[in-house]
């Protein structure tokens, strides 16, 4: 049987399938993953940077660094890998320390000072002198004789500037004689504590005045000569108590702009 000459060809069209998930694909989920970790270990670092001081941020860069651990586990010797043998007959070395106290060497390598022991750094020394002063201030040393109506005016805190101390007025007690310059009783006591217990440490001081903000603003308020002058008159209570003028090294007024609490009229 012939086939009709006027028969229309069969075409056959194979498509190709891809399955994808849409026209996107899967890849947006492997970018997204990358940019959540990302954003996870760049929050994690600002906790860190915020959460540690500057001795442990050292000791943490110091961790990392590659050539700490060659130098902390090396022998007692002046090279790399000095020190006596181990089947020495004069002195057997030491497990994990190297050298023998006998022998010595001035990098002091078989103790593994890198520069992170506390001992001989000033800067360990002075932040432990820091915590003692905060320590007698805040009565935690078991003989405090700080009174209680003039712990109530003090705050400390240890930062990287070193120890700060707050001294802050209280609705029943202020500090200043209104809103001017003139000390109260209760501050001369202050001044008499805060130069008995910072006679251990010889940093310098800096004093700043601060003032609370006012209801109305007046044009010609002397809010920055007042703040100015609650720090002079704070200094000079601290030399009539016998502090060394040389250590104060600068006065600073705020006026009313740096409150402290979310209310910049509390007397806080």
């Amino acid at each position: 049987m012939s086939a009709q000459p006027n028969a229309a060809p069969v075409i056959i069209k194979r498509k190709k399938v891809v399955a994808g998930g849409g026209h996107h694909g899967g890849a947006w989920k492997v970018a997204y993953a990358d940019f959540v970790t990302a954003m996870m270990a760049f929050f994690l670092l600002m906790w860190l940077l915020n959460a540690t001081t500057e001795k442990q941020r050292k000791g943490i860069a110091d961790y990392f660094s590659p050539t700490i651990p060659v130098n902390r586990v090396s022998g007692g010797g002046n090279g790399a890998f000095g020190g006596d043998s181990v089947f020495t007959e004069e002195a057997l070395a030491r497990n994990g320390t190297g050298a023998t106290s006998m022998t010595p060497t001035e990098q002091q390598q078989s103790r593994g000072q890198s520069g992170m022991s506390s001992d001989g750094d000033p800067a360990a020394d002075k932040e432990e002198e820091f915590e003692t002063v905060e320590a007698m201030l805040m009565g935690r040393t078991g003989e405090s004789e700080v009174a209680p109506e003039l712990m109530k005016h003090i705050v400390t805190r240890v930062t990287d500037e070193g120890l700060v101390i707050d001294l802050f007025d209280l609705p029943d007690a202020p500090l200043f004689d209104g809103l001017g310059a003139t000390p109260m009783p209760i501050l001369s006591d202050i001044a008499a504590l805060i130069t008995r217990v910072t006679g251990i440490v010889s940093n310098d001081m800096a004093i700043g005045g601060h003032l609370a903000a006012r209801p109305v603003v007046l044009s010609n308020a002397a809010t920055w000569e007042t703040s100015s002058a609650r720090a002079n008159a704070f200094r000079e209570l601290l030399i009539e108590e016998g502090l060394g003028r040389g250590r104060i090294h600068r006065l600073t007024g705020h006026s009313d702009r740096e409150p402290v609490v979310r209310n910049p009229m509390a007397p806080r």
